[in-house]
């Protein structure tokens, strides 16, 4: 169980974290730090901020009578964070926050307040619900998960130069996203709530429709709207990346 708590919450944040805010501020923060800086100060972040998540999501698997209902929500935001993936999100000055205590510090304050309430760390809530007996497991995948997807961020971005196809990977992630969600939510009425073949027919139905319907509304919106490619906020500014 351990193994797959490891596997699942690693594949989920990398998931959750392409495209998502917190890789774009690891990769502005590239253009002015050394870029090991930049991920020792995303591993110090990501250690206190998904210890808390993971303490919450412990915390709430400790309400026995509720359960069925926890592990409902927890499989439903994951359609959630599908969509939010495809909404997608949006540095608001985050990337100019700077302390007297040096890039590090620097960093990690700025990680750690963006990451309050984001995508990554609500994700790390479910998984915790999901997977109550192995938190440590939950809290090392996932932090690897944000080390992972933050750094190939910053090598392709940054480093390399190279455009990142930004709509399409926020798709992928959003598919996979809305996949397990659904799945968790037909296991739950097959296995908790023990629902009989018709009803749970007639909910998945209804609810495959509703995320349809918001995920074709949301991509709408977003073409409406030109996507910058994710290294556009690196290439130009480069030759600042051996700052300290």
């Amino acid at each position: 169980m351990g193994l797959t708590a490891l596997i699942f919450s690693l594949g989920a944040v990398v998931l959750a974290e392409m495209g998502d805010k917190t890789q774009l501020l690891a990769m502005a923060f590239a253009t002015k730090y050394k870029a090991t800086k930049v991920l020792i100060g995303v591993f110090v972040a990501t250690i206190l901020n998904h210890a808390l998540a993971v303490g919450v999501g412990h915390l709430l698997t400790r309400f026995s009578a509720a359960q069925v209902w926890i592990q409902g929500i927890a499989v439903l935001s994951f359609i959630f964070f599908g969509l939010w993936t495809i909404r997608g999100d949006k540095l608001e000055g985050e990337e100019n926050r700077t302390t007297k205590f040096g890039a590090i510090a620097t960093v990690a304050i700025a990680f750690f307040i963006a990451e309050m309430g984001d995508k990554t760390q609500l994700t790390t809530v479910a998984l915790a619900t999901r997977f109550p007996t192995s938190p440590i497991w939950i809290l090392l995948g996932t932090t690897m998960g944000m080390l992972i997807a933050d750094g190939i961020g910053i090598i392709v971005g940054v480093v390399l130069c190279k455009k990142i196809p930004e709509r399409k990977i926020k798709l992928i992630s959003a598919a996979a996203f809305i996949f397990f969600g659904l799945l968790g939510s037909y296991q739950v009425m097959r296995n908790d709530l023990d629902l009989n073949t018709d009803i749970i027919v007639l909910i998945m139905t209804t609810l495959y429709a509703l995320t349809a319907a918001a995920a074709i509304y949301l991509m709408r919106k977003n073409s409406a709207t030109p996507m910058e490619d994710i290294s556009a906020l690196s290439c130009p500014v480069r030759k600042t990346n051996q700052l300290e």
